[in-house]
């Protein structure tokens, strides 16, 4: 029997399930707009799964004078950073110099501008440090005997799009996943759009549903040209310049908690940072993509590529059988005059196209500015729309942020660890560590998550190691998980710390245990 055919009305309709589509649709349903937003795979499953983890202004686009977006970039860290300081923290990054490469007071007078280009409140400045005696020369090579320290911040990416999805919910946006844009068509006055969920048991063929919505937000990623090409009848002709980032994972190469900044003489940069307690995050790579944007892997120059150069700078080599994990991403940076996919900026633009009802398209962008090119959107759909409610994100915290009352604060960020210290006594019936990894995943929504527990088998069956039944109910019911892909790589990182098999046997599980 056919399936009743849904139909939605709503303000805004965004397609695209990443940073820039969950952010623009939080804004929006904060603003009193309706919002749906569809994606056609999992949140977070492609590009904005696949960045570097760094909540940073980009020291290194200084260099083509990018001086806008560094500050725009440098001024979001903090605001990010108190937002949600459960997913985000500072981290202290390491510059060897290099002789060899860019002079010594060059890189210092580069730092000192990125010092002061945005005001600080929570992250310290600058400095030159003597490797022979700092903690991070030790896993260095003896010839780098000076250095740089500097700061920016990490973010878990994935759960970031997670979180903005989860606020724009809660304010009232229904989020499609696994539901894929697969028609437009524009009238005067609104859009007409066909969307297919992928298919399920109960229904094989996928749920159409059709949506009717005043205003459509192209941001789709790679695949925004694609889709603004078919949505406009005389085709939008244009074009991404899309930039493969490809990173690689080693076992914890150092002990200490600062990450390293390593320059190549070919004007590249390489992030060395602490991952996941027992790992090391090596990348990424630039290089123009012209493959398949569903399929985007490493290939195996990328890895002797980081190998390489790691171990140009680690006193003991990074080979490719050290790698347990690699993971690809394409970026969708606006097509410009630039020779090396270095050089692209990854600043954003916008076009609205007011041929009938309004088309937003999103081009560019990086993590560190979604808040902003999310605000900046909504204030042309608000626009459009005439909608008189302003901006409001600036001053709010994220799912989970509000570890000291609703506002943020820099608190939040400089006392989190005694506030997980509070977590671990009133949950003293589970492991620290495990409560520790629930703060930090989830922070106050771990009390949504262990609402009711109050003894080990309240947790319910212990599926894998350290992943209880409970953590995989609520990541059904409140973050849109589907599969093991979705709980192990993206809503966490447990597939790193499991053994092989781990993924089958959680799906096996999953088939089992259906919603």
């Amino acid at each position: 029997m056919a399936q009743a055919q849904q139909k939605i009305d709503c303000d805004v309709l965004v397609v695209g399930g990443g940073i820039n589509g969950a952010g623009i649709a939080r804004d929006a349903a904060g603003r009193g707009l309706s919002v749906v937003l569809c994606e056609k795979d999992d949140l977070a499953a492609h590009t904005s799964s696949a960045s570097t983890k760094l909540i940073h202004g980009g020291l290194r686009y200084l260099e083509y004078y990018e001086f806008n977006l560094v500050r725009k970039a440098l001024i979001e860290r903090e605001v990010l950073l108190r937002s949600a300081p459960h997913i985000m923290w500072p981290l202290r990054f390491i510059m060897p110099h290099d002789k060899g490469q860019r002079p010594a007071l060059l890189i210092r007078a580069g730092l000192f501008l990125y010092d002061f280009l945005a005001k600080r409140e929570i992250l310290p400045g600058s400095s030159s440090i003597d490797m022979r005696s700092h903690v991070a020369g030790k896993p260095l090579k003896h010839g780098f005997t000076r250095g740089f320290i500097y700061s920016d911040g990490w973010v878990d990416d994935a759960r970031l799009v997670v979180l903005n999805a989860m606020d724009a919910a809660e304010k009232g946006a229904t989020i499609l996943t696994q539901t894929a844009c697969t028609s437009v068509n524009r009238l005067a006055d609104k859009w007409q759009a066909t969307l297919r969920q992928a298919p399920s048991a109960g229904a094989p063929d996928g749920q159409q549903i059709q949506v009717n919505a005043r205003y459509l937000v192209n941001a789709a990623g790679p695949w925004t040209a694609d889709f603004l090409n078919g949505a406009l009848p005389q085709g939008g002709g244009k074009q991404l310049r899309l930039i493969k980032g490809s990173h690689i994972v080693v076992k914890r190469i150092f002990e200490h908690d600062n990450a390293y900044i390593f320059q190549n003489p070919d004007g590249r940069i390489v992030f060395a940072i602490p991952y996941e307690q027992d790992f090391t995050l090596i990348g990424t790579t630039d290089l123009d993509y012209k493959g398949d944007t569903n399929k985007v892997a490493i290939d195996q120059t990328e890895i002797d590529y980081l190998c390489e150069l790691a171990s140009y700078y680690f006193t003991n080599p990074i080979k490719p059988a050290d790698v347990v994990w690699t993971y690809s991403g394409v970026r969708p940076l606006v097509e410009d005059e630039a020779a090396d996919a270095k050089a692209v900026t990854r600043d954003y633009r916008f076009e609205v196209d007011q041929g009938g009802a309004p088309l937003l398209s999103v081009f560019g962008g990086k993590i560190t500015t979604f808040r902003k090119l999310a605000e900046e959107a909504v204030d042309l759909i608000a626009k459009d729309l005439n909608t008189k409610s302003g901006a409001w994100t600036e001053q709010a915290c994220l799912p989970g942020g509000d570890l000291f009352g609703a506002a943020p604060q820099n608190r939040a960020v400089l006392e989190f660890d005694g506030w997980v210290n509070g977590l671990q006594t009133r949950y003293h019936w589970l492991p620290p560590k495990l409560v520790r990894r629930y703060a930090r995943a989830y922070g106050t929504r771990i009390h949504t998550l262990l609402e009711g527990r109050n003894m080990p088998s309240d947790m319910g069956e212990q599926i894998l190691d350290n992943l209880y039944q409970a953590e995989v109910d609520y990541l059904r019911k409140h973050e849109w998980a589907r599969n093991a892909k979705d709980i192990l790589w993206r809503r966490s990182k447990l597939g790193l710390h499991l053994g092989a098999g781990a993924e089958q046997r959680l799906g096996e599980w999953l088939a089992a245990h259906p919603n």
